[in-house]
């Protein structure tokens, strides 16, 4: 046998099969309200206060075409509307519906559930400290990007 490491010595590895289930069981929960999580995203970005295209990219750190085609579909099923900013003509906020603001207090229940099903093991500290250390991890594999804060 050589010293050779194996699949699960490898923290990326855990890391990668937590996130996995974390997103799966969301995904599913989410789909029941016809959401996936990339638009639940876009839509819990709108609802605190980032009202453009760009605006919810830099917070999700995803591409701003990526955020339009989100809007797009979230447009499509009435969660989401653009409208023209009356303090200048470039720029496209983003609304909820009625539809969608009604929506947003369910769907962040079930990404409140779905964190307490994955990480209600840590008491309070153990938890800040998680976020830390990824925060740190993520921020030290990316020194140019940006370090959202809740």
């Amino acid at each position: 046998m050589s010293n050779t490491s194996g699949l699960h010595d490898h923290l990326g590895y855990w890391l990668r099969r937590l996130s996995d289930e974390v997103h799966s069981r969301f995904e599913a929960e989410l789909g029941r309200h016809d959401v996936t999580v990339s638009q639940w995203g876009v839509m819990i970005s709108v609802f605190h206060g980032h009202d453009t295209t760009k605006a919810v990219a830099a917070h999700m750190d995803i591409d701003p075409g990526a955020v339009s085609r989100l809007v797009d579909r979230l447009a499509a099923k009435d969660l989401v509307r653009r409208e023209p900013d009356p303090a200048s003509r470039r720029t496209v906020r983003l609304l909820l519906t009625d539809a969608g603001r009604a929506l947003v207090p369910v769907l962040a229940e079930i990404a409140d559930r779905n964190d307490a099903h994955y990480f209600g093991s840590l008491d309070a500290a153990q938890r800040r400290q998680l976020e830390e250390w990824i925060r740190h991890l993520v921020g030290a594999a990316h020194p140019a990007a940006p370090h959202h804060t809740p």
